[in-house]
């Protein structure tokens, strides 16, 4: 089917390009409205009893939370001076109705319940101001038109609160990804050269990564009609698609390159522009003329050849990695469930990009893919001459396998040192110390908490609520009394340890309830205020014998609940995301084994990530690198986002790996060679893959806000150890360990698999099946110019000019034993797009000697030194003049001559039973044998 599609694409490259340009314009202008759909928070659990405070809050009692903190400071007055108060009052009072819905200040309080308003010095203060809407683009909008009124003459002022807090967070998140695609961006391009060779070739991975962008921002935006959307999906939007885009196109180009020089050698067709070798004009124009004919469908079968084996692969990646970000869906908070929706219509785009839009350009290009080549990439370079035995990931491959215990050793032992800081995590919540060092925003909020009283308190909110509560009652004055079970109760709460203060905060008639603020002496995270909670949660309160319901909210209530949502809800994710890769991987690879061995590999990876992440932000170990303030904990949700999409990039890289290596084993059913010769063929590839993703990675390790570099930090160091540790190294010595077991496959499953298989393969023919030639002309995998011509016989006990003593001309007789059954041609698929053959054509001693071979890959072509005729008394017959076939090239039909005919056979004779003419009986007599 895929290498179908290839051919389609080529046929049809030109009105697929104007589709896909039509299409990204649409998704472009449709992506950008997505910036004003964006939520803030999202990390609470919807159904929890602190989110269900926060609602009340906002709704009836008044939110503990302004959404706008005014800071009026002054070096010379005192909030006590009347200048300063006339001021700040009259700078106030003037605020609109239309946009204000409520004003608290120091000057609305007497005595005490003023203090908190005032700092230590008594040079500041602090102005809380509700603003009207229900949205958080309202208030946005309210904010905007009452900012400029809110100046005080004489006065120094700064904004603060959730409202600018989540403007500025809205506005750093768009910095840093303008910012991280500039740095990127330079060194990006220069390594897809060094990688590539040639600029051409360098530049469509970018092209395929702007797609995904765009593509990922216009599904974005949908979404955001189905759900809210919080402004860290735009981050993971942009990181995954880059990296994705570019890794998927680095598997692409290269096999492309790959099937394309191989069937150019193959019909003798040189690089580049050999027309202009032509001294004539009219020979050049008929030159360019047959080279372009010729190319054509050299062109059409290396991308089907492409998408038949790396397309492939590329698809079962993508549906991998998104099963893995459907895991976060399982969760109630908003922000992974959004960052799961994002990330998941990313990975499709990106998948499309490279399967669609890139064989595209690739069919558009063709040769001209090597435009810009550079000098290392020439045929006459000392590297492309350079043995393939002789790379780097031939040596460590054998490596692995002689010595499999000594690098399975120190892996692990490097892994759980990484692990180990994981041990003591303590998790925490998100405040304003996200932002930047220099963030306005977050200098009013620390000021508060530093120089006024009570300012780093974060109460306990304690709602009580039933139908006995007086609706339609608040108090509205010193005089009205309070009902005596509620005021009993508030007794009871500033009677328990460490409780400085209870007092009532809120009324509300109409629900039905009253709001009590609980001040304890301690941290928000510390353990002693979550024993509080936990303790006023155990306590009871009813009248008349009729239970109130308490529910409680604050920072500390939210993150208990927060950390409590997420423990029930990982093991389901861990359980349907690890039935999901374990199916897709068994259809892929048809074992059992593997995909449990994938899973495992994955989770050690993701264990020496979490260690670095305690290391570096808990302890604060990368807080003067990466410029950012130690909390003393991690952001939970946080740590689950980094364990889905480092789930599904380390399972990504596990799926590039093992094709090939099942790819060796179908052909040699040797491990160790398998093993080995998977990893030389794609260990360069994953490690580039892997080198240019951390690129993307880093750069956003350096953003202004700190759950973003934990996210990059997370991911860098996943990447790393999964590339350079895990698949290169531990992967290959258990393999090596396991052996044959690898692809173990009850018998039970066998049919199941049969029916469901997705993996690239090479079908082997059956025991004593001699091959049958391609179909003609479509189904071959190159052009070969062939003539249907009478057999000639070589003379007998003469020597064919490849060297082979046939059977039927040395020895007639057929004293010798017969061959070994040929092998079905490895050149073409059931759908005729080519299959590569990469087995080397020779060994070293050494390596003979260190990976000894089972069962060696079949010579092509001599799989059709003895095939039958297709029809009696006539043959394939290449062209005479052809261009000879350069050592290593593909399978071609009969390229070491043409098969010889069938030997004629002596009539046979055999007695049988026939009746007499007469009807009289029977008797014996001879019939034809002969078959």
């Amino acid at each position: 089917m895929l290498s179908g599609l290839g051919r389609l694409i080529h046929r049809r490259r030109w009105t697929s390009l104007v589709l896909i340009l039509i299409m990204t314009g649409v998704a472009g202008a449709w992506g950008l409205g997505v910036f004003a759909k964006f939520k803030e928070g999202g990390f609470e659990d919807p159904d929890a009893s602190s989110t269900l405070v926060a609602k009340l809050g906002a709704t009836y009692f008044g939110s503990t939370n302004p959404d706008v903190l005014v800071l009026y400071s002054s070096d010379t007055m005192t909030v006590d001076d009347p200048r300063f108060e006339a001021s700040v009052v009259t700078t106030i009072a003037r605020l609109p109705k239309a946009q204000v819905e409520e004003i608290i200040s120091y000057w609305s309080f007497n005595g005490e319940a003023a203090r908190t308003f005032a700092s230590h010095d008594r040079h500041s203060t602090f102005v809380a101001v509700k603003l009207k809407g229900k949205e958080a683009a309202d208030k946005t909008e309210n904010y905007h038109a009452v900012k400029e009124r809110l100046a005080a003459p004489g006065l120094d002022v700064r904004y603060g609160g959730s409202v600018p807090l989540g403007e500025e967070f809205g506005k750093q998140v768009v910095a840093d990804i303008v910012r991280a695609e500039t740095i990127t961006m330079p060194p990006l391009l220069i390594l897809l050269v060094i990688l590539f060779g040639a600029v051409v070739a360098s530049s469509l991975p970018i092209v395929v990564a702007v797609f995904s962008t765009v593509g990922g921002l216009a599904v974005l935006h949908v979404v955001t009609y189905a759900a809210d959307v919080t402004s860290f999906a735009l981050e993971v939007v942009t990181m995954m698609g880059v990296g994705l885009a570019i890794d998927y196109s680095l598997f692409i180009i290269s096999r492309f390159r790959e099937e394309l020089q191989r069937g150019m050698a193959a019909q003798g067709l040189p690089p580049g522009k050999p027309w202009k070798r032509e001294r004539d004009k009219a020979a050049r124009k008929a030159a360019k003329k047959a080279h372009r004919t010729a190319l054509k469908p050299i062109r059409e079968a290396a991308l089907a050849a492409t998408m038949a084996t790396a397309g492939r692969t590329i698809m079962v990646s993508g549906v991998t990695v998104s099963a893995a970000l459907a895991g976060l869906l399982l969760f109630p908070q908003m922000f992974l469930r959004t960052i799961g929706l994002a990330g998941i219509a990313t990975v499709m785009v990106a998948v499309f990009g490279a399967t669609v839009l890139l064989p595209t350009l690739l069919a558009l290009l063709g040769p001209r893919v090597e435009g810009g080549q550079m000098w290392w990439r020439r045929p006459s370079s000392k590297r492309a001459r350079r043995n393939p035995e002789s790379g780097f990931w031939y040596r460590l491959g054998h490596s692995v396998m002689k010595h499999p215990l000594p690098y399975f050793a120190v892996v692990l032992v490097i892994l759980g040192v990484m692990f180990v800081p994981f041990l003591n995590v303590q998790f925490g919540s998100v405040d304003a110390r996200v932002l930047p060092k220099d963030s306005p925003t977050r200098a009013v909020v620390e000021t508060i908490k530093k120089d006024f009283p009570n300012g780093s308190v974060e109460p306990i909110d304690v709602v009580v609520s039933g139908d006995l509560i007086p609706r339609d009652w608040t108090p509205s004055g010193k005089g009205d009394p309070i009902p005596p079970y509620l005021e009993q109760f508030r007794k009871q709460l500033g009677s328990l340890p460490g409780v400085t203060e209870a007092q009532f905060t809120g009324y509300s008639g109409s629900y039905g309830g009253v709001r009590i603020s609980v001040t304890h002496k301690y941290e928000p995270m510390d353990r002693h205020a979550q024993d509080l909670v936990t303790k006023i949660r155990g306590m009871s309160l009813s009248k008349d014998g009729y239970p109130m319901h308490i529910d409680v909210g604050g920072s500390t209530a939210s993150q208990m609940d927060l950390m409590s949502s997420l423990m029930r809800s990982l093991p389901k994710m861990a359980l349907v995301v690890g039935i999901a890769t374990f199916v897709l991987l068994f259809m892929f690879f048809g074992s059992i084994v593997l995909p449990l061995k994938a899973i495992v590999m994955n989770v050690l990876s993701i264990g020496a990530s979490f260690g670095a992440i305690v290391w570096g932000f808990q302890y604060g170990h990368l807080a003067g690198l990466l410029d950012f303030t130690p909390t003393g904990g991690v952001e939970a949700t946080s740590m689950i986002l980094i364990l889905a999409v480092v789930f599904g990039l380390s399972m990504d890289y596990e799926v590039f790996l093992l094709s090939r290596i099942r790819e060796e084993w179908d052909l040699t059913h040797d491990n160790r060679v398998a093993v080995a010769s998977g990893m030389q063929h794609t260990g360069g590839i994953i490690t580039s893959a892997a080198l240019l993703f951390l690129l993307v990675i880093a750069a956003f390790s350096m953003a202004g806000i700190t759950v973003v570099k934990l996210i990059g930090v997370g991911m860098f160091v996943a990447v790393v150890v999964d590339a350079a540790l895990v698949r290169s190294l531990l992967v290959p010595a258990t393999m090596r360990f396991m052996g044959a077991a690898n692809w173990w496959l009850p018998g039970f499953l066998a049919g199941l698999h049969a029916r469901m298989d997705l993996r690239e393969r090479a079908v082997l023919a059956p025991a004593g099946a001699t091959a049958a030639p391609p179909r003609l002309p479509d189904e071959q995998p190159f052009p070969y110019a062939i003539n249907w011509e009478e057999p000639t016989s070589p003379p007998a006990g003469a020597v064919p000019p490849d060297g082979h003593v046939r059977p039927d001309t040395a020895d007639p007789a057929g004293t010798r034993p017969a061959p070994e059954p040929p092998l079905t041609p490895q050149g073409t698929e059931p759908s005729g797009a080519p299959v590569r053959q990469d087995a080397p054509s020779r060994r070293t001693a050494k390596a003979s000697a260190d990976v000894p071979r089972a069962r060696q890959r079949p010579d092509a072509s001599a799989a059709f030194q003895a095939a039958p005729q297709p029809s009696a008394g006539l043959v394939f017959r290449t062209v005479p003049g052809g261009a000879p076939v350069p050592e290593g090239a593909p399978w071609a039909p009969w390229a070491d001559g043409p098969p010889q005919p069938k030997p004629r056979t002596a009539p046979r004779t055999r007695r049988v039973i026939v009746a007499n003419p007469d009807g009289s009986g029977w008797h014996w007599g001879e019939e034809d044998g002969t078959p």
